[in-house]
């Protein structure tokens, strides 16, 4: 099984929210998922991001791969990504 750390689109139309989720590759994007780990808000000034570090990195150290938007949201927040 393949896990990824990814964003969720939530929210409604042109105001898009997301929700960080460690899933199954092979789910849909807004489909189910393992466990959600943070949340990242775009439409705020400035952008607005929560993430949980511990649960980051422990899905980090049991091999799950972030997305390449996930990846710089974890450095930027401080997340030592190993």
């Amino acid at each position: 099984m393949a896990v990824k750390i990814r964003l969720r689109r939530m929210g409604k139309k042109k105001a898009p929210f997301y929700r960080i989720v460690v899933a199954d590759s092979r789910y849909p994007r807004d489909g189910r998922f393992i466990e959600e780990v943070g949340y990242y808000d775009p439409m705020t000034d400035p952008v607005t991001v929560k993430i949980d570090n511990e649960k980051v990195e422990k899905w980090l150290a049991t091999g799950a791969q972030p997305t390449e938007t996930v990846r710089s949201l974890i450095n930027k927040n401080g997340a030592a990504e190993k």
